[in-house]
């Protein structure tokens, strides 16, 4: 440390040498000579590992939210988490990581995209990848063989991220799931009941869920000559039909994948296919699908799923879609995805999906597969796609100008003259006590124009106004700031008056 110091001071005095010569304008050479030294001295110092510079960004696929873009997800949240609600959903939490050993082999294809932990102490764990296999864990390890849950948490995977599409490597899923043995399709109708019902109240624009079922797609496959060993390999081809051609789809399994052509284009010929109720009568009577036991299982489930979909009122935003594949290798029956629709350039043309924003189906096997004795545990569950929601409603309200609130302050206490703090802070302390959202300005004399200007800054709704006069007649001057209307309110009543006039209930119970 000595010799490092030594070294810093003949550098500074190398400096002032330098600066010096060139204030009195000496000769080139001269300088050019000194400037070599003090760099020669600097290079012996190296460099100072006390003032390391940091790269000041965060982790590649994963960002900060501002005080703006939490306001926005808090109100997120709340719609869907009053909805998973008023189903009678209840909330469970599990850890964010799991042993490796759980996660492995239930995603297929998407299994390296799990993010492992160094060992720490003989575990090896990996970070959950979704909140699905945890749940699963969480049942058979518990014996649990009835719930109803949801599950708000974040998930990791070790992807590309394409972030201004709402991709990221850390993001939240809103998971909800019934688990039991329950008559066929009353709670997969259910399930797409509460995906519109999230859609529709986010108002983020016209959607369509399309659903399939994975027997359907196996049976499919099997009288269209797929081995059983490339079922899974050749529906996570299919599965991308929604982003690209079909074209480049049979490609894809052709030429990467050795599937026949002739098996590909029998393929073909029905994951083109979609519509409703309809369709579903068609495919019954389908002279080859038909005959296939695991389809017929199928599209017999489908048919009663639509029933209970008109029921609920919402047959018109489901589609039976054939392409849909849902990679996961978890799924066993019904699978849906809701897609959002851009509307047609030119009338008469089909709107346009544009990325998904939710997904699920039914996981019967999922649960036996870590219960000791093979106890089977039939689930059938959703996601909401969370992120792209919030990047949805960032956008629309940017496009609005629309302000966003980002505090929840029902009333700021402000004094109208000087040497008041004592008494602001008092009536601070009783509407805390009350259970008032209030806030007062972190100075001893503040400005009533710089009070009020805060409020309309932070759209807070009313300031309580304290003043000399009021204070000796024992009232509050409560001021609207949006109509800038005052009532003097005894201070007694204070906490009543707020509480009606912020919609809050006048008592905590």
């Amino acid at each position: 440390m000595a010799e490092r110091a030594a070294l810093e001071e003949l550098v500074k005095l190398q400096g002032e040498r330098v600066r010096g010569l060139k204030q009195q304008k000496a000769s080139a050479e001269l300088i050019e000579e000194e400037v070599g030294k003090l760099l020669k001295l600097k290079a012996q110092l190296g460099p100072d590992e006390s003032k390391q510079k940091f790269v000041l960004k965060t982790p590649k696929g994963t960002r900060d939210y501002s005080p703006r873009q939490m306001a926005v997800r808090e109100k997120v949240f709340d719609v869907i988490i009053r909805c998973f609600k008023r189903h009678g959903a209840e909330v469970i939490d599990t850890p964010v990581f799991e042993l490796k050993e759980t996660l492995m082999g239930k995603y297929g294809e998407d299994s390296k995209l799990i993010y492992d932990l160094k060992d720490q102490g003989g575990e090896l764990l990996s970070l959950r990848y979704d909140l699905t296999v945890p749940f699963a864990r969480y049942l058979a390890m518990n014996k649990l063989t009835n719930i109803k849950r949801y599950h708000i948490a974040k998930v990791y995977r070790r992807d590309n991220p394409a972030m201004t599409r709402g991709r990221y490597r850390e993001f939240y899923q809103c998971d909800f799931d019934i688990a039991g043995n329950f008559d066929p399709m009353i709670p997969d109708a259910e399930c797409l009941k509460i995906m519109c019902e999230i859609l529709s109240s986010l108002q983020i624009g016209d959607f369509l869920v399309k659903v399939n079922d994975r027997r359907i797609l196996d049976g499919m496959f099997a009288i269209c000559g797929v081995s059983d060993s490339k079922f899974r390999t050749i529906c996570s081809s299919v599965d991308k039909l929604d982003k690209v051609s079909w074209e480049e789809v049979k490609n894809e399994m052709v030429g990467e994948k050795g599937l026949a052509p002739e098996v590909a284009d029998r393929i073909g010929d029905y994951v083109q296919q979609h519509g409703g109720v309809s369709l579903v009568e068609q495919l019954l009577q389908d002279p080859k699908l038909s005959q296939n036991k695991q389809a017929l299982e199928g599209l017999g489930d489908l048919k009663l799923l639509f029933e209970y979909l008109t029921l609920f009122g919402i047959d018109d935003k489901i589609s039976f879609d054939l392409s849909l594949a849902r990679g996961l290798d978890y799924y066993t029956g019904v699978i849906y995805e809701a897609v959002l629709l851009q509307t047609p350039a030119q009338a008469g043309e089909e709107p346009l999906g544009v990325g998904s924003v939710a997904a699920g189906g039914r996981y019967d096997g999922l649960v036996g597969m870590f219960d000791p004795k093979g106890r089977k545990v039939p689930c059938v569950g959703l996601s909401i796609g969370v992120e792209r929601i919030f990047s949805i409603v960032e956008q629309r309200l940017e496009a609005l100008e629309e302000k966003v609130r980002t505090t929840e302050t029902q009333v700021l206490v402000a004094s109208a003259q000087k040497k008041l703090l004592e008494e602001r802070l008092k009536l601070v302390s009783e509407l805390w006590d009350a259970g008032i959202k209030a806030e007062l300005l972190y100075k001893k004399n503040p400005k009533l124009l710089n009070q009020l200007q805060y409020c309309e800054e932070a759209g807070i709704p009313l300031v309580a106004i304290i003043g000399e006069q009021e204070l000796k007649d024992g009232v509050i001057k409560l001021r609207s700031v949006t109509s800038r209307e005052e009532v003097n309110v005894r201070r007694e009543d204070l906490v009543e008056e707020i509480k009606r006039r912020t919609g809050q209930p006048l008592c905590i119970c």
